[in-house]
């Protein structure tokens, strides 16, 4: 048995993080995979506050929240490579600041467009293409975001590699074209295909089966 254990679902992106962070830095681990609708024990013992995946479990010892567990492994693995964070103090703190970009300021916008239709759709299109515009000038003249590696900040933005084209083809509507995002679309097809990280991809028919129905199911709760 390793003395890593990963809490996650099949589909969690915030889980998926942590999946290719131990991946990519070739940490052995166990998965532990969890049905939110009838969480374990273990996982309510693990995580009591939040009551939800990723968990990681480490010589006993739980840790959660996709971002608190990424810098985790990065301070405790720290002979295994490659580093998730740079060295340099300014762009270790960039790598964070687009992280938690990513994560206050487009993964929202894009769910809402995808859960969406009409108006308010087309203004959360506006509002996430705003956003996206300080991400394509980012990845000016770089692979990824960390460079010429895989690093912090690509590891949570990989969503976007992974879910747009999923909420493309079941809400029928193009969230980043080539014509205004090169690089971003560049990024993601990078990211896809980056070693360790291809191999980790939850099944995509599994997933358009699972938001075509979740996206069904919220647009008929909206008011009519």
């Amino acid at each position: 048995m390793a003395e890593v254990k990963l809490f996650r679902t099949w589909s969690s992106t915030f889980a998926l993080r942590i999946v290719w962070a131990l991946e990519v830095k070739g940490i052995e681990y166990d998965m532990i995979y969890e049905d939110l609708s009838n969480k374990s024990s273990m996982l309510l013992q693990y995580n009591p506050v939040y009551k939800k995946v990723p968990v990681l479990l480490h010589k006993g010892k739980p840790i959660s929240e996709s971002f608190v567990i990424l810098e985790y492994i990065e301070e405790t693995w720290t002979s295994k490579t490659p580093s998730l964070l740079p060295g340099d103090p300014y762009q270790r703190a960039m790598a964070r600041f687009w992280a938690k970009f990513g994560d206050d300021k487009i993964l929202p916008l894009i769910w809402e467009a995808f859960i969406k239709q009409g108006k308010d759709q087309e203004e959360a299109l506006i509002a996430a293409h705003e956003n996206l515009k300080y991400l394509e000038v980012e990845l000016r003249g770089k692979k990824f975001l960390g460079g010429e590696t895989v690093g912090f900040a690509d590891l949570t933005f990989g969503w976007l590699a992974n879910l747009v084209s999923v909420f493309e083809e079941v809400a029928g509507v193009t969230l980043i074209d080539h014509e205004k995002f090169p690089l971003l679309l560049t990024w993601m097809k990078n990211f896809m295909d980056a070693p360790k990280i291809r191999e980790t991809w939850p099944p995509r028919d599994k997933l358009i089966n699972k938001y075509r129905a979740l996206r069904e199911t919220l647009i008929a709760k909206e008011p009519k």
